[in-house]
């Protein structure tokens, strides 16, 4: 009776061990395959955040001109919507583009080549690389309303009091500020008696819509796409010795940007980018007819358009 206990109890002691095993390895395998599952579902993140990270920040530069804001509102959403993070800053010119030789600013919608930015071209053509064309053949100088009894620049000689002295334009550095300094310096035109009144382009609007008002004589300068040639009538003096001529409107960046693979997609939308001066002319006017936003413009403008957004994105 004893031995039948004892052999009971042995086979009893044998049978849980066995449990037991079986039981630690089932756990084990649970654990491994949590651990299995939790390693795979770490490297998917893993894989996910480097897509991500692969995306850089793309900085905008853009200047307070509004022909300006609706090119770079519309690449801001675009570039948004293929998963980048989009900052426009606000800056002159000249800042820009020194910001841009030195990679700090990624892209620049609006520079007018070859003629009215030559300067600037000149000093950094070396750094900088023409992305796209935005738009072709279009007109800048010096403007002034249909009733002024002027053609030509030269036609202003001699009537500097007529003309309250002033040509009217907008802040240093800009190419159409420098190109009038030109003008004014051109011994072919005696400008005697004029003087350039830079400031800012709404504070040069606003002495614009003043004085068509009160149907006074006044020279300022002008270019398109810009709403004011809707708003009023006016017309370009001709230039005839040549300082003002038709540009193309370029976006700009650095050289080997296109190379970077955290830019490399930025590139190769941009480089496709393309638009009228007639539907910049319509945003403009809307933003300031309107009251409607830039931001919304653009959103409006790609859904408008959104055929050709997708190539771009898909090219």
């Amino acid at each position: 009776m004893k031995k039948l206990l004892a052999m009971s109890a042995l086979i009893l002691v044998l049978v849980l061990a066995a449990c037991g095993g079986s039981s630690e390895e089932g756990n084990n395998g649970e654990t491994e395959g949590q651990d299995s599952n939790e390693q795979t579902e770490e490297n998917s993140s893993s894989e996910g955040n480097s897509e991500d990270a692969e995306k850089g920040e793309i900085v905008i530069g853009q200047t307070s001109w509004s022909s300006t804001a609706p090119p770079t509102q519309i690449a801001k959403s675009i570039l948004e919507e293929v998963g980048y993070e989009v900052e426009v800053t606000l800056l002159d010119q000249p800042v820009i583009w020194e910001s841009m030789a030195n990679e700090e600013i990624h892209f620049f919608m609006d520079a007018w080549l070859p003629y009215t930015e030559e300067a600037l071209w000149s000093d950094y053509k070396d750094e900088l690389q023409k992305v796209s064309t935005s738009y072709e053949e279009v007109p800048l100088g010096w403007v002034v309303p249909e009733y002024v009894d002027a053609e030509t620049i030269g036609d202003l000689e001699g009537r500097g009091e007529e003309f309250d002295g002033e040509i009217l334009t907008i802040g240093e550095g800009a190419g159409i500020v420098e190109l009038s300094k030109s003008v004014m310096n051109d011994e072919n035109y005696n400008l005697d008696g004029f003087e350039l009144k830079p400031s800012s382009e709404a504070a040069m609007l606003g002495v614009v819509d003043q004085k068509i008002k009160n149907e006074e004589p006044f020279v300022f300068t002008g270019w398109r796409p810009h709403s004011v040639f809707a708003k009023h009538d006016l017309k370009f003096l001709e230039d005839t010795e040549g300082h003002f001529q038709y540009d193309n409107v370029y976006v700009l960046s650095y050289q080997g940007i296109q190379d970077q693979p955290q830019y490399s997609e930025a590139y190769d939308i941009l480089s496709n980018w393309e638009i009228s001066v007639d539907e910049l002319e319509s945003m403009i006017q809307k933003a300031e007819n309107e009251d409607a936003s830039y931001e919304d413009l653009a959103q409006q403008w790609i859904e408008d358009n959104r055929d050709t957004v997708d190539e771009w994105i898909n090219n």
